[in-house]
């Protein structure tokens, strides 16, 4: 039953690691980072050496005098599992579900969003309108049953079950459901990096 302790002491360990590295990587005293920081030298010792667990301002602060993000000075804590899974009931992953379409998410929510994966349910006549994503956005989309017609900016094509598309997703895009029954797709976004 010890187990969230474990595991929050297992994350301190290597949050204090990481302060350590990355103060020695750039070759700063305690001193120097603690005048960067606003954290006092003594503490910074503390928590380096895992006597000491920065709240989470301190980690912020400390991370900014780093140069880094906390998301990343604590990213480097979380240990990531060898294989995720995502169940086909889990309802967390469950974008968007209303009269025009359903959309799932198939790819980890907390993973960095450099490429989303997404499975589209497009009912009769449903559509999926999107504005222009960031610069350089491109999407994939594979129809597995039903037909569709993709646009992007003044281009359009349609698609039957077992054809696939790649488009500029940095313009006004959509993907219209043409057929008579459901289509289902699958969505991959990929953003410029």
């Amino acid at each position: 039953m010890g187990q969230p302790n474990d595991d929050a002491a297992r994350v301190n360990a290597v949050i204090s690691e990481r302060i350590r590295k990355l103060r020695q990587s750039r070759r700063w005293t305690l001193e120097q980072l603690a005048s960067l920081s606003q954290v006092s030298r003594s503490m910074l010792s503390q928590i380096e050496r895992g006597i000491a667990n920065p709240t989470l301002g301190v980690a912020h602060r400390i991370a900014q005098a780093l140069g880094v993000t906390l998301a990343e000075l604590v990213d480097s804590a979380v240990e990531r599992p060898q294989l995720d899974v995502i169940r086909g009931q889990d309802d967390r992953y469950l974008f968007r579900d209303d009269d025009t379409c359903r959309i799932r998410t198939l790819s980890p929510l907390d993973l960095e969003k450099d490429i989303e994966f997404y499975e589209v349910t497009l009912h009769p006549k449903g559509k999926l309108e999107s504005a222009a994503h960031f610069a350089g956005t491109r999407e994939l989309v594979a129809v597995q049953k039903g037909s569709v017609e993709v646009v992007s900016g003044n281009t359009r094509e349609r698609l039957h079950a077992g054809d696939s598309a790649h488009y500029r997703a940095d313009m006004p895009h959509a993907i219209r459901n043409t057929g008579r029954g459901e289509a289902r797709l699958f969505l991959v976004v990929t953003y410029a990096g």
